[in-house]
């Protein structure tokens, strides 16, 4: 032992009888056009430039709302402790060169994908921006636009501004989530290799991983708020809102949407284009090199594993990245829509505090997730030994911590904001919203956990099922993920039904004494359940940042006793990563809840006739309720497939290698990692564009159809009815479906993993084979069609809140 001790002291292996291959994989080192020219600023010129920007962004705040000043404020400070974070991180040990090295190939591989996959979707969003600018050119004013002296151009310039910085800002929290993921991987192996030596119980290694996920969930959820907050701000004070003659408060949130749509355009095709990337190396890496050659999962010998170890980093960190950050932004935007409409219709003198609501909810978010991520710490004497802390024990324990602080800062938002003298405990009403949204959440995250984690008696059952063949764990996985979606519906019906009861008991009532609190009640609910999203979101970079640092390990063939602490991270990571996308889920079902309502009162205002109702019983709104379903089923068919048809690329090409290249099983040559990059990179750019494209089409061809149709038979409304049909079918069936895709796919992943543990014959037995097979099918499920599904739903409603005055 104390001989393996001082080898890992000094970054030798133990298997010394095999020769080292390590990736040669190393290209220029690529960094955003922005940050190369920053640092190329003297550091003084460039921090005055920076005063005088926040400066200005403080002044705008300050002519806008003192609530807009406290956004701003709590936001600064989260960057700055985000900067702690990420200096905390790479401080630390990044290990043995040969670790560095496999990092490095990792890092310039991930980078140079991002950088073609975010320049052909910065092209598709400038085209669609030309677009949305010729729509508006030709489109009718809402009555609110032209009383406050907003013409047609004006009212374009403010769309396609909102939708291009919506754009740039998912983009940027995309790259944020890749740049730390990149950079802590080899430092949590380092961490790992650390505590087997020293059998450290300090859960060492946790806080890398914890922590570099944590300023990516920051900066993600900072920019969010401080981004919708700044173009708040700068149309407030730009269009002198609330002034004689100008626009009221109220109409303003309705400016903004082109920033949720631009949000929503770029996560969804970071999603499919890194969830393609991710499973065809993953699946391609695994049918080859586990199941036929036998070999390890991320063995070094297997051409196609740098492929996978990139794909972690795009498909999981920067691609969740995006989805959080446009979560958050549409709920964000349609709760303020939703909160000006009621106060607007209940006469409420100072409407501020509903509608910036929102913004103080996520800013204290920022808040009680960054006591969360720091709450993990650990629970022995660093020279006490030990069984390993389980890491899911000590997440769910800073989780706890969140929620806890959640609900006591909710409590205090309501008593701030939402206080009226018209219904004077309106605002404990809301408080119990939010307690209903937060519950909501902590509800999620446990069904997500049952359903995926091996230490469950489902994922035990379908590990149970591979050993009887491969065909009765197929049927168990989808058996599974079908009962998986059974609580989670109920969960969410429960909460929307609850949320609305409360909201419309508030006391809040309209002129004529009618209820009005009843839609704002599920917004309320739905910022209660993303009250703790930056923790969520830390959650899920804490798996591909273990998934990467297990990889690094065995590519860098360090001792057994790593292997197996990187091992338990993964696991874990696994069942992370299911949690938040289960979260994502569940936010996704409020969130367009609420962008529906806000739809059907923005159509209400450009046909400047009421629409309130859809009636599914006339022919033309059935059918496209019908196609909306359709378009569910069909984009996922073309996601799975577009991993199917990559992988292939890949297997034949390491197929190819392991021919070609015998000495490659014997550490006498090395592979060819960079074709395998170059193929997948290329194959997920081009099948990433079918699918959606479809998706953003789809709702602008069927409305406008609709709309000439009805003008046909004297149905003015009629393209904008069956829109509303084919978002709300497309709601529930992309729902359920990536319930299914998400379970299903994570509990294969973890009943291989329990095998793997050395249950039911462990590594290499026919059960674990069986697994291997139930894992693959499952990769395209949790990976890219179930995530890109909940992006997809949220993106539906954000296009349909854009495009509207086509439908009309």
């Amino acid at each position: 032992m104390m001989m393996m001790d001082d080898e890992m002291e000094n970054g030798r292996s133990v298997y010394q009888d095999k020769p080292r291959t390590f990736p040669a994989v190393r290209s220029k080192s690529y960094s955003p056009l922005i940050f190369r020219i920053l640092r190329q600023i003297n550091p003084r010129v460039l921090a005055i430039f920076l005063l005088a920007v926040f400066g200005g962004v403080f002044y705008v705040g300050a002519r806008t709302s003192p609530i807009v000043v406290f956004v701003f404020m709590i936001c600064i400070i989260s960057f700055c402790f985000a900067v702690y974070l990420t200096k905390w991180v790479l401080a630390k040990d990044e290990g043995p060169p040969e670790m560095s090295q496999i990092s490095d190939a990792i890092r310039d591989g991930a980078e140079g994908f991002f950088r073609t996959q975010y320049g052909t979707i910065s092209k598709m969003a400038f085209l669609l921006a030309l677009v949305i600018l010729s729509i508006y050119l030709f489109r009718t004013s809402t009555p609110q636009q032209e009383a406050a002296g907003i013409g047609r151009l004006s009212s374009a310039f403010i769309t396609v501004a909102a939708f291009l910085l919506g754009a740039l800002c998912s983009g940027i929290a995309g790259y944020v989530g890749m740049w730390v993921s990149v950079r802590a991987n080899v430092r949590v192996s380092s961490a790992a290799r650390r505590s087997a030596r020293e059998a450290l119980q300090a859960c060492y290694f946790h806080c890398v991983a914890v922590r570099a996920g944590g300023f990516s969930a920051i900066v993600v959820v900072g920019m969010a708020v401080f981004g919708v907050a700044i173009l708040y701000a700068t149309f407030y004070y730009w269009l002198e809102v609330d002034s004689p003659g100008s626009m009221r408060v109220t109409d303003l949130p309705l400016l903004l949407v082109g920033y949720g749509f631009g949000a929503s355009f770029v996560a969804l095709f970071a999603q499919l284009g890194g969830g393609i990337y991710t499973k065809a190396a993953d699946v391609g890496a695994d049918l080859v090199g586990k199941v036929e050659q036998g070999i390890p999962e991320d063995d070094p010998r297997n051409p196609a594993v740098i492929a996978d170890l990139v794909g972690d980093n795009v498909g999981d960190c920067a691609a969740r990245g995006a989805d959080l950050f446009e979560s958050i932004a549409a709920e964000i935007i349609s709760a303020m829509i939703l909160g000006g409409t009621m106060a607007q219709k209940c006469k409420i003198d100072d409407p501020s505090g509903f509608i910036l609501f929102p913004l103080v909810v996520h800013s204290f978010d920022l808040v009680v997730s960054s006591a969360g991520i720091l709450s993990i710490r650990g629970t022995r004497d660093p020279g006490t030994l030990g069984a390993i802390e389980d890491p899911m024990t000590i997440l769910q324990k800073g989780y706890s911590v969140a929620i806890v602080l959640a609900v006591l800062t909710f409590g205090v938002s309501t008593r701030w904001l939402l206080y009226t003298e018209q219904a004077p405990s309106a605002w404990l009403n809301f408080a119990l919203c939010g307690l209903v949204g937060i519950i909501t959440a902590y509800a999620f995250v446990w069904i997500s956990k049952y359903y995926t984690d091996y230490k469950h008696e489902p994922v035990k059952t379908l590990a149970l099922a591979s050993s009887t063949g491969h065909g009765t764990n197929i049927i168990a996985g989808v058996a599974l993920g079908l009962e998986s979606t059974a609580l989670p519906v109920l969960v969410i019906s429960v909460a929307i039904v609850s949320a609305f009861w409360l909201g419309h008991t508030s006391g809040l009532m309209d002129e004529s004494g009618n209820p009005t609190g009843g839609l704002f009640g599920t917004a309320v609910a739905t910022m209660g359940m993303l009250s703790t999203a930056a923790y969520v979101l830390t959650m899920d970079m804490f798996g591909p940042i273990a998934d990467n640092a297990g990889g690094i390990v065995e590519m860098g063939q360090q001792p057994e006793s790593v292997r197996e602490i990187t091992d338990v991270l993964d696991a874990v990571g696994n069942t992370t990563k299911a949690t938040t996308k289960g979260f994502a889920i569940g936010s996704a079902a409020l969130a367009s809840f609420l962008l529906f309502s806000a739809y059907m009162d923005e159509v209400s205002s450009f046909a400047r006739v009421p629409f309130e109702q859809v009636d599914i019983a006339v022919p033309e709104v059935f059918v496209g309720g019908l196609l909306g379903s359709m378009l569910i089923f069909v984009f996922s068919a073309w996601a799975c497939s577009a991993v199917g048809k990559t992988a292939q690329e890949v297997v034949n090409e390491v197929r190819r290698q392991f021919i070609e290249r015998p000495g490659i099983m014997e550490y006498k040559e090395k592979p060819d990692y960079n074709r395998c990059v170059a193929i997948v990179a290329s194959a997920s750019l081009r099948e990433m564009i079918k699918p959606g494209a479809l998706a953003i089409i789809s709702p602008i061809i069927i409305g406008f159809i609709f709309r000439i149709l009805g003008n046909i038979t004297n149905q003015p409304l009629l393209g904008a009815k069956v829109v509303a049909s084919m978002l709300m079918f497309a709601t529930v069936s992309g729902i359920l479906m990536a319930l299914f895709f998400n379970t299903a796919g994570g509990a294969w992943d973890n009943a291989k993993k329990y095998i793997e543990t050395g249950a039911l014959g462990g590594k290499g037995s026919d059960c674990h084979k069986a697994a291997v097979t139930g894992d693959t099918v499952g990769d395209p499920f949790k990976d890219t069609a179930g995530p890109s599904l909940h992006v997809l739903i949220k993106m539906l409603a954000t296009i349909t809140l854009v495009m509207a005055p086509v439908f009309l």
